[in-house]
């Protein structure tokens, strides 16, 4: 057994390339190796900034092909079909037969038992390989010809010690790697991944990034340890760090203290977002002028802290001097100014927005019972912050930095929440607003902007949503789910139609009320998929209610799948499927007029006056149902019928020789199936 083991050396690669391409390159060759029959025992990749690396243990030094018949296409294909097949086997025409199998008569060849070398078969594949790989982002570089990430190097390929040789563009593989990716002046020599890894981990360069991961965090926590500080977990911002690095090290640096007097968010977002740095907290959560940053080398002389102390320091300075500039610009003067930014093509400006929120957002009030002057105030000066300095330098704290202006200048603390919450959920695992003028704000954003965009037909597809319209409408979803809060949707959409027709705005869709309403929920079903919700409770809550009742089809669909495969749902979903099917199958292909109720006056049993009693008591609880329906207490009430539905189908003969008697029971059996559609379509429900 022996490892085949390549690196390819290149410029400095994004972060937000490497792990998409050392996964990809892994399973390029995990699924050319299984087509070529080539087994291994383990394969991994691992990538540093300027090394991709793949590697194979347990390698066969020859792989045996085994004799067989492999099979062609119809002889009744095409031509071109045929000649597809030949050219991609390396066949001719006389090494073709034809063989009658159970889906017709197909083309065949024989491969014939053989022996091939794992080393000269390596060398033939390894730049197929390589010339599939895809890149988000490719670039041309020099006379070459090569597509490619980063100007390639070098090419590093070793099976069993031994060096693999290969032509890959401009480049020929060989058994040696730049040692210094800065300078690129020596060379070395390495025969397995072994000697390759170690010889680095003495250079303290560690070539694993989950390794560099580990020892990244082992030196947070160390330091945030030792100086009794925290830190917030953001796995986006380590693995992007991670793949920033190789010689990983931990250094706690420091600003000036009268920074801390502006918004936290501006020092996090300066800290994390623009230079990847961990900001720190003390034990009651307050940010603290101590911040971590991890280094790609050790700093020996103090440079390193010094010169990322200054950076930070300017931008904060920056930053300040935005703050207290802006802070004291009357909002409500300053409206004005949205005349002049544009908010989309063929949707008019800011201010044309946030007048239709206004109005959208005094609506909302009366559902939400209210100010509907606060909700109009709110919507009226929520995007204000967008002609400021500070959002133009931070423009990923629009919305939370008008609430601190609105707050500034002495605004009610309900609007300057909603303010600073306009924009939120921004995920699927986002927190969403819980005050009602939040809610209000947040909701008359959302439908104004879904209902435009679809009104000018810029309307996701399948593969895209340049505008984040999926995210948007998740939004409005979860605001109501978790909310537990229903609003008129279909109202809603309608409303903020007719606001953009009064601003003089024509829309090309004409169906964008429907479109926008199915749009929604589909947005509900991933939210409750999303939940591990059944597809097929799914389909049956919201086949039985619309979207207006969002909260109502939640929580039906949630407390089902609860109980679906317990004791109680089996029951549930027995007594049901057992009355359906004898129904259908009675109906089927028979001329039989079934009214929607039944005569008790010609039951000829006690079980049919049993039943008949039953779905009476069902159909009292469910009139008697208010807004705060107990679906659990309603799907135990349900179950309990089992024993009387049951002991009805066991003792009773629905088709009786008397036809109006037939009739009757069939009409009982469908006022029982109607009843439990009372709760969802049952008849969407899988069977068991």
């Amino acid at each position: 057994m022996s490892d085949f083991f390549l690196e390819l050396f290149s410029e400095e690669i994004p972060s937000s390339l490497q792990k998409n391409l050392r996964e990809d390159l892994l399973e390029s060759f995990n699924k050319l190796f299984g087509e070529k029959f080539i087994s291994y025992k383990k394969s991994s990749s691992f990538s540093t900034p300027n090394r991709l690396i793949v590697l194979f243990e347990g390698l066969q030094k020859q792989i045996v092909l085994k004799s067989e018949e492999v099979k062609g296409p119809n002889v009744n294909a095409p031509e071109v079909a045929l000649e597809g097949f030949m050219r991609s086997n390396s066949i001719s025409k006389e090494d073709l037969f034809k063989k009658k199998i159970d889906k017709g008569e197909f083309y065949f060849f024989n491969i014939k038992s053989k022996k091939l070398n794992t080393h000269n078969l390596l060398e033939e594949l390894v730049p197929l390989v390589l010339q599939k790989i895809q890149w988000k982002k490719s670039m041309k570089w020099g006379e070459f010809d090569l597509n490619w990430g980063r100007p390639l190097k070098s090419i590093l390929a070793v099976f069993d010690k031994k060096k693999l040789t290969f032509d890959f563009h401009h480049l020929t593989s060989s058994n040696s790697t730049f040692i210094d990716k800065e300078y690129e002046e020596k060379k070395k020599i390495f025969i397995d991944f072994k000697e390759y890894n170690n010889f680095f981990k003495n250079l303290n360069i560690v070539i694993d990034h989950e390794q560099r991961k580990t020892l990244i965090e082992k030196k947070l926590n160390e330091i945030s340890n030792k100086k009794n500080i925290k830190i917030e977990s953001n796995p986006k911002l380590l693995n992007e760090i991670v793949d920033l690095t190789d010689q990983p090290n931990v250094i706690l640096c420091e600003f000036d203290r009268k920074f801390l007097n502006i918004p936290k968010e501006i020092l996090t977002i300066t800290m994390q977002h623009h230079q990847k740095y961990f900001p720190t907290f003390d034990k009651k959560g307050n940010i603290t002028n101590e911040f971590l940053v991890v280094t790609n080398k050790k700093d020996t002389k103090g440079f390193i802290k010094l010169g990322n102390e200054r950076v930070v320091d300017a931008r904060l300075s920056d930053a300040e001097f935005f703050w207290q500039k802006d802070k004291s610009q009357n909002l409500v003067k300053r409206v004005s100014k949205l005349k002049s930014m544009n908010y989309f093509k063929g949707l008019g400006t800011y201010f044309d927005k946030v007048q239709r929120m206004r109005k959208l957002g005094g609506m909302l009030s009366d559902e939400l019972l209210i100010s509907k002057e606060k909700v109009e105030l709110s919507a009226s000066i929520c995007k204000v912050d967008l002609v400021s300095e500070l959002v133009g330098e931070f423009p990923e704290l629009q919305g939370i930095m008008g609430g601190y202006f609105a707050e500034e200048q002495g605004f009610e603390k309900d609007i300057c929440k909603a303010i600073s919450e306009q924009y939120l959920p921004v995920g699927f695992s986002s927190r969403v607003p819980k005050k009602p003028y939040s809610i209000a704000l947040s909701l008359a954003d959302k439908i104004d902007t879904l209902v435009g965009f679809f009104g000018i037909n810029q309307k996701p597809t399948s593969s895209k949503d340049p505008f984040a319209l999926r995210r948007l409408a998740l939004g409005i979803i979860k605001i109501i789910i978790e909310n537990k809060k229903d609003f008129k949707l279909r109202d809603l959409i309608s409303y903020s139609s007719s606001l953009y027709m009064d601003q003089g705005f024509e829309f090309e869709n004409k169906s964008l009320q429907n479109e926008l309403a199915d749009f929604l929920m589909d947005r509900l079903k991933h939210y409750m998929k999303e939940d591990k919700i059944r597809h097929d409770i799914i389909q049956a809550s919201t086949n039985s209610l619309n979207l207006d009742q969002s909260v109502v089809i939640f929580g039906k669909a949630k407390s089902l799948n609860k109980i679906i495969e317990k004791s109680i749902g089996v029951d549930l979903i027995l007594s049901y499927k057992r009355a359906s099917s004898i129904l259908e199958n009675e109906l089927k292909d028979k001329n039989f007029d079934l009214s929607n109720t039944t005569d008790p006056g010609i039951f000829k049993t006690e079980l049919e006056k049993n039943l008949f009693k039953k779905i009476n008591e069902l159909r009292k609880y469910f009139q008697n149902i208010n807004k705060d329906e107990n679906f659990e207490q309603t799907l135990e009430n349900l179950a309990e019928s089992k024993r009387i539905v049951f002991d009805f189908f066991d003792n009773v003969i629905v088709n009786d020789e008397d036809q109006t008697i037939k009739k009757n029971r069939l009409e009982l059996i469908q006022m029982l199936c109607k009843t439990f559609d009372n709760y969802v379509n049952f008849s969407q429900i899988d069977s068991l």
